[in-house]
């Protein structure tokens, strides 16, 4: 079975061969370099309590910070 062009493709399209063909890491390696947006912001996994408790605001920022880009 041949490879389809994977440039080509929609990312929904992308996302539906992955799944179907999980074995296929090079098909994964392509996906992951490009739809990774270079502006997502990483954020660290909560350490504490306190961290947990402030998360609501953090999301809640984030969240505006997207609508304002929007």
């Amino acid at each position: 079975m041949s490879k389809p062009d994977f440039m080509s493709l929609t990312r929904a399209q992308f996302r539906q061969y992955i799944l179907e063909h999980r074995e296929d890491e090079e098909a994964l390696h392509i996906y992951i370099d490009r739809f990774q947006s270079p502006n997502n912001k990483v954020f660290p996994a909560p350490q504490t309590i306190e961290d947990l408790e402030n998360f609501p605001q953090l999301h809640q920022q984030h969240l505006e910070e997207r609508y304002n880009q929007a």
